[in-house]
C-alpha cells in the first residue's frame, strides 16, 4: 500500500484526550513515530478531565513518557468531572478557544465520532467546531460498548515502538492494573490487526477515522 503522508512533514502536533489515558491508548504509537521522526516537533498534550488527583500524576507520568524525545512540549490536564463535560458544555467550548488562540497544528489528535462514551464524543465535536480548516485524525478506544469501527487511515508502527506503548501504558497508569480489559495482549492484539489490515511491512498499525482529507 502506497503511503500518501509524510510524517516527517509534521512539525506541530496537538492531542487532545477526554481522559488521563485515551491519548496514550488510542494514539501512544503514532505519537512516539512522529517524536522519532522529527526532532523539531513542537507538541501540545491536553487532557480535559484530569480531576482526580491521582489519575492526574498517572497522565503527567504518562505524557511525559510518550513525549520524552519531544523537546518543545507543553502538558495541560485540565479539571472536568468525567461523564459530566457535556453538561459544562461552555467551560469547555471556552478551553478550546483558548487553545485556538495559542496553537496552530499540522495535526490533531483527537476522539472518534462515533465513539460511545458520552466525554468522547463531546471532545471530537468541539474539535471540528473549533478547527475547521485542519488535518484531525480520529483515534479509536477499545471498551465494553463494542464500538470500534472501520477506521481509513493507518499508521505502521515497529514492533519496537508497540511494545514501548504498552510498557508505558503499564508504567504509567497502575490505577487501571486491576481492570480486566488492561492487559497486553488486548493492545497488542489490537495494533496487529490493524497492522493485518493495512499489510504493514512491520505487522502492527495503529487506525484512525478520516473524515476530510486533502492531498
Amino acid at each position: 500500500m502506497i503511503s500518501l503522508l509524510d510524517s516527517s512533514r509534521v512539525q506541530r502536533l496537538l492531542c487532545l484526550g477526554a481522559h488521563c489515558d485515551d491519548i496514550e491508548i488510542g494514539a501512544g504509537g503514532t505519537v512516539l513515530k512522529l517524536a522519532a521522526a522529527n526532532p523539531q516537533l513542537q507538541v501540545r498534550w491536553v487532557v480535559f478531565g484530569a480531576q482526580d488527583e491521582k489519575r492526574r500524576e498517572e497522565a503527567r507520568r504518562g505524557a511525559n513518557l510518550f513525549l520524552a524525545a519531544v523537546q518543545q512540549k507543553q502538558v495541560e490536564l485540565l479539571d472536568f468531572r468525567d461523564a459530566f463535560m457535556r453538561y459544562d458544555g461552555v467551560r469547555l467550548k471556552e478551553q478550546f478557544e483558548r487553545l485556538k488562540g495559542q496553537f496552530n497544528p499540522d495535526l490533531i489528535l483527537t476522539h472518534h465520532d462515533d465513539d460511545r462514551h458520552q466525554d468522547h464524543r463531546f471532545v471530537n465535536e468541539l474539535t471540528w467546531n473549533t478547527w475547521r480548516d485542519h488535518t484531525i485524525l480520529e483515534y479509536e478506544i477499545f471498551k465494553y460498548d463494542g464500538d470500534l469501527g472501520r477506521p481509513n487511515v493507518f499508521v505502521p508502527i515497529t514492533e519496537e515502538i508497540a511494545g514501548k506503548k504498552v510498557a508505558h501504558l503499564f508504567d504509567a497508569f497502575a490505577s487501571q492494573s486491576s481492570k480486566q480489559w488492561f492487559t497486553p495482549d488486548v493492545f497488542l492484539g489490537l495494533m496487529r490487526l490493524r497492522g493485518v489490515e493495512c499489510n504493514s511491512p512491520t505487522m502492527f498499525a495503529e487506525a484512525f477515522h478520516a473524515r476530510k482529507l486533502t492531498l
